[in-house]
């Protein structure tokens, strides 16, 4: 959706660039993102020892959401929230964060692939709190793990 809407926005600017020329001025149409032709979001993410029936392997691409994820219509909302935020949610906690020393279960999850142009490697699990915040901020794209 988030795709669309800066493409639509693109080629209207654009078109209007060229339409309306000021006296004298050379206009050129202003050039597509590459990356937003060239590159869907398209992401793996493997999940392991949740202790649901969610562990697995699934693909998931978005605009349109497809794949074998099981919610991807739903995570691929949530990452365009993400997108519109300017925020990257497969950065790592930052170094010296102070967090609870909470265990949230063995579960983990790696992220790779492509979103916003980007390459993704990113590695998910349950052992602090802050690991918590960050597995939760990223549902549905990761599995719900609280009982």
């Amino acid at each position: 959706m988030l795709r669309r809407l800066v493409l639509t926005a693109t080629v209207s600017a654009a078109a209007l660039a060229g339409a309306v020329p000021a006296a004298g001025a050379v206009t050129s149409p202003l050039p597509l993102p590459v990356t937003l032709l060239d590159s869907p979001d398209r992401l793996t993410v493997v999940v392991s020892e949740t202790g649901t029936r969610t562990d697995g392997r699934y693909e998931l691409e978005c605009s349109p959401a497809g794949g074998t994820h099981p919610a991807a219509g739903a995570a691929c909302e949530r990452l365009d929230e993400f997108a519109l935020q300017n925020h990257d949610p497969f950065a790592p906690v930052p170094e010296g964060q102070m967090c609870t020393q909470q265990f949230g279960g063995p579960a983990t999850a790696r992220v790779t692939g492509t979103w916003q142009g980007r390459r993704v490697d990113a590695t998910f699990d349950r052992s602090d709190g802050c690991e918590i915040s960050r597995w939760h901020m990223l549902e549905p794209l990761l599995p719900n793990t609280r009982s």
